[in-house]
């Protein structure tokens, strides 16, 4: 076995029928996981580890969010012509492409590098991407920055979740991984912003290369602070750096813990670290275990609860995308001038601005009531405001993507869907490195970001065309029983980690009914 059966128990103990938790569960999973006192709030430490990580959110949704706005304002400054839609097309895609083939790859840097020096990989590449798309005078040039900035994305998307999920407290888990969510939807409000101001008051030769130019700027920000930052306790302890893990453990708890139970901490990190390559000691003496890179993957297929967690982060990050939430996000303008709106880009910051406030909803409530739950209460809602937007299309007789609909009617329907993606399906996802064992955590995490970014990409590739070929409330009604689907099969597959160590929860998935109580 990769983990004792002592924490297997202590987990299930800690979690009943409906995944509510007994009261004494802050006590036995509290402070930095060590199974001790709870510190009241997170340490100012931890809030500044999570501000300097989640500046990686804010790129995320500022470059995936600009490009709407630059490809109406490129003219053709770009090979001395028009775009044509293959350009576009290629324009987009590259960012969502090259961030799908890097996730994986990261994850072994982050593994061989830590978890820090692959942020800070990512903001030399966020600033490199955006000096190359700014200064850039051809359609492929600006294909080539987009991708570099796809690697960053990518990158960035995987490892930043990660990052604070192993620094954070286990009660504040929730919140502090969702606040690089909520970076995420301010980067995109402020690429809506940024890309309207401009567009509407820049000169037009130059303005799409300031919307570009600026995504480099937060970069360099977070470039400095890194490097101030420690790296997780968790990685230190598995590269046999535990003087190091013990320092940033008292540093994270503020001094509002006795050294007894940071010792206690840094101990069960060890433990498990221990348990992991015993196992593997033991695997390879049966010749059930590859050797060198393989052994990675060889452990995160072949064994039972490692395997669970692929499978489930990996159902999270899909269903994400593949619930057509992306589709409003680069196709809203799109939607709402086909419903004649007469200002497309503002009435698409409406889209923006609902999923930023109702993050924050969720910044409140994730941890009181829990991840299973939120997702159970939020994708019903989902659901209703993809089929009444389906139904405000079928009823003003909309078929196809040139016709006029039923402009309030939807834009609620849309807004009541964008909340209840916001609260649930946008941020429990990725909290997915809580679901895994630490020797596969970073390998896990990475596929299942890969997940998320292909889905991503055939999102953004079959939305218009679904459009056109099935009509907007069949393309609708598609995605509202895709939702569907994954709410049977969270009620059926995920179980409850609100409140439990990194360890305890990666133990619920030895249960035979997966963890779900």
């Amino acid at each position: 076995m990769s983990s004792a059966q002592e924490p297997l128990i202590s987990a299930s103990e800690r979690v009943d029928a409906g995944g509510d938790h007994d009261e004494q569960q802050g006590d036995e999973a509290g402070g930095l996981e060590s199974g001790k006192a709870i510190p009241a709030a997170p340490s100012w430490f931890i809030w500044l580890l999570t501000l300097s990580a989640g500046i990686s959110g804010l790129l995320f949704g500022y470059d995936t969010g600009v490009i709407s706005s630059t490809l109406v304002s490129l003219g053709e400054s770009l090979s001395n012509r028009p775009l044509n839609s293959l350009d576009k097309s290629l324009i987009t895609a590259s960012t969502s492409l090259f961030a799908l083939l890097i996730s994986p790859f990261s994850s072994v840097l982050a593994d061989s590098l830590g978890r820090k020096r692959v942020i800070l990989v990512a903001d030399v590449l966020f600033v490199l991407g955006a000096g190359v798309q700014a200064a850039c005078s051809t359609v492929w040039v600006m294909v080539v920055g987009r991708s570099i900035v796809g690697m960053a994305v990518g990158a960035a998307s995987f490892v930043v979740p990660l990052y604070i999920a192993e620094l954070a407290p286990a009660e504040h888990r929730g919140r502090l991984v969702t606040m690089n969510v909520i970076f995420i939807t301010l980067g995109q409000v402020v690429a809506y912003i940024v890309g309207y101001g401009f567009g509407e008051y820049g000169h037009p030769e130059t303005a799409w290369r300031w919307m570009v130019g600026l995504g480099g700027l937060p970069a360099v920000v977070q470039l400095f602070m890194m490097t101030v930052m420690p790296e997780t306790p968790r990685w230190l302890v598995m590269v046999g750096r535990g003087l190091e893990a013990r320092g940033v453990v008292e540093k994270v708890a503020g001094g509002k813990v006795a050294a007894r139970e940071v010792d206690a901490t840094v101990k069960s990190i060890e433990i498990e670290v221990r348990e992991e390559q015993d196992a593997r000691r033991l695997r390879r003496r049966r010749g059930d275990s590859k050797a060198g890179w393989a052994e990675g993957f060889d452990e995160l297929f072949n064994i039972r609860r490692n395997k669970r967690a692929l499978a489930i982060a990996c159902l999270l990050q899909g269903l994400q995308q593949l619930c057509g939430f992306n589709s409003l996000m680069y196709f809203s303008a799109t939607i709402f001038e086909m419903l004649g709106f007469p200002i497309p880009t503002l009435t698409s910051l409406v889209v923006a601005v609902t999923n930023f406030a109702f993050t924050l909803v969720a910044l409140l409530i994730i941890d009181r009531i829990g991840r299973r739950r939120i997702l159970l209460w939020s994708i019903p809602w989902m659901v209703f405001g993809l089929l009444l937007a389906a139904f405000g299309f079928f009823l003003s007789g909309v078929t196809d993507s040139d016709a006029p609909g039923s402009p309030v009617v939807i834009l609620i329907s849309i807004m009541i869907y964008v909340a209840g993606y916001a609260i649930g399906l946008g941020n429990v996802p990725w909290m997915q490195s809580e679901l895994f064992a630490l020797n596969v955590r970073s390998l896990g995490s990475g596929i299942a970001t890969a997940t998320n970014w292909g889905a991503n990409f055939v999102i953004g590739l079959t939305f218009l065309m679904l459009m056109d070929l099935l009509g907007p409330p069949l393309t609708f009604t598609l995605y509202a029983l895709i939702c569907i689907g994954g709410y049977v099969l969270i009620w059926r597959f995920y179980p409850e980690t609100a409140g439990l160590s990194l360890e305890d929860a990666a133990s619920l998935l030895e249960d035979d009914n997966w963890g779900v109580r």
